[in-house]
């Protein structure tokens, strides 16, 4: 049996006060932060290490969490992943992904996504997974179907981004759809 948190590419981590320099970078690219929807003004050194040292003993609250995602290879910090609402009662949440524009490309949000859905739906019992998806937003769009995600829905100008209203594309996918597609044999 492998370890839970690390796939094929990526492993899934806590994030440490020693990030605090690689999301700086991050934050710096406003079309990931963008697509995060994350714009905000920019974090002085001091504020981003407060930050990072604040989500390194942050407690887990209700399967709410926010991860670094790590390059197996390299031991490279190359993106975080959170989950976002989460509906015990319903059994569903929902989720992000950003990965720095420096390691677009390689398989990590894939990855990354895998070993999230995994968790949630065979340690946690969740029955269903979603995310939204800004229209513009064409890598993030053919990541959620390749993955097997259905699109449910359209909510239309939704958010106001660069300067124009955005649409946001729902996505979701069951336990069993996903244990179908990705569960390993």
């Amino acid at each position: 049996m492998g370890l839970i948190w690390a796939g094929e590419r990526v492993r899934l981590r806590g994030i440490e006060a020693e990030d605090w320099s690689d999301f700086q970078r991050f934050d710096q690219d406003s079309e990931v932060q963008r697509d995060a929807d994350m714009i905000h003004p920019p974090r002085s050194a001091a504020a981003s290490l407060a930050w990072a040292e604040e989500q390194s003993t942050r407690q887990i609250e209700q399967d709410r969490m926010q991860l670094a995602i790590e390059a197996l290879e390299t031991d490279t910090l190359v993106g975080a992943l959170s989950t976002g609402e989460t509906d015990l009662r319903a059994g569903r949440f929902s989720y992000g992904v950003a990965i720095g524009r420096d390691y677009h490309r390689r398989g990590y949000a894939t990855d990354a996504v895998k070993i999230l859905l995994r968790y949630m739906f065979n340690e946690r019992r969740y029955h269903k997974a979603e995310a939204g998806v800004y229209a513009y937003n064409k890598a993030s769009l053919a990541l959620h179907e390749r993955l097997g995600f259905q699109q449910e829905g359209c909510l239309r100008d939704h958010e106001f981004l660069d300067g124009a209203y955005q649409d946001l594309i729902v996505f979701g996918m069951t336990a069993d759809e996903f244990a179908q597609l990705h569960m390993r044999k």
